[in-house]
């Protein structure tokens, strides 16, 4: 695909020259206007040139050229920038706490615990209860009355009572509250923004500067080429004023 890309960028500026070139040509053995076709010739390939050239010096080093392969020769600077705009634009500290205020909303106003309490083990917890009572000043009473077996009778009513005070207790603004406080949004975007910046600061580490080059070069070289093009028309149109002068 990226051949596909920097195809057309490479044919731009190679039909642009070949039509300075082409002006150029046509100025030898045209008998009119010979000298404005060879100015407008000549100043739209070097300013086609001249643009093909800058354009190549922003991606690749030049011998003698001073400034030549900047992107490649800055390329810490562009991960930093890069930084900068996924921290600063997106996981914002603000940004981060309002899509977890969201989804707390929408967890409280989903939240529902009768699953839960469904899946509580009765007999555990009337085991439980039994066992305390046995183990108190009531054991010794219980054995008057036929021992633990006489606290049968009273599972259901009780198991039932626990299932409905547990269901109260967390539909109570208290409990709203307590775990509103427990999720403490501010702590945890913090750790968030941490940990994402963690991973995009080994991310970026693990950047060479030909990768920081190919993504650059892959994002504007296609539009760059109509620097070549446009470096040709301008230089055509000055040509053709200087002929007239």
């Amino acid at each position: 695909m990226e051949s596909n890309k920097a195809t057309p960028a490479l044919n731009k500026s190679l039909i642009t020259n070949l039509i300075a070139i082409s002006i150029i040509a046509g100025s030898f053995v045209t008998p009119y206007y010979a000298e404005n076709l060879m100015a407008i010739g000549v100043f739209a390939l070097s300013g086609a040139v001249t643009n093909w050239i800058a354009v190549h010096m922003l991606f690749e080093r030049v011998p003698f050229l001073y400034g030549s392969g900047i992107i490649p020769a800055h390329f810490e600077d562009f991960k930093k920038g890069i930084h900068q705009l996924i921290m600063q634009q997106f996981f914002t500290q603000e940004n981060i706490e309002r899509f977890l205020q969201h989804e707390e909303n929408a967890a409280q106003q989903l939240f529902n615990v009768d699953p839960l309490l469904d899946r509580l083990d009765d007999d555990k917890i009337f085991q439980a209860l039994v066992d305390a009572i046995a183990d108190s000043s009531f054991g010794s009473m219980l054995s008057m009355v036929g021992g633990v077996a006489a606290l049968d009778p009273l599972k259901e009513p009780i198991c039932k009572k626990i299932h409905l005070t547990l269901t109260e207790m967390t539909k109570s603004e208290a409990f709203i509250e307590a775990i509103h406080d427990g999720l403490n949004t501010q702590q945890i975007s913090d750790d968030l923004i941490n940990d994402i910046e963690a991973i995009v600061a080994k991310r970026l580490d693990e950047l060479t500067p030909e990768m920081v080059k190919n993504i650059i070069q892959r994002m504007i070289k296609e539009h760059l080429g109509w620097l070549v093009v446009w470096g040709g028309v301008f230089g055509g149109l000055i040509g053709l004023i200087f002929s007239f002068t």
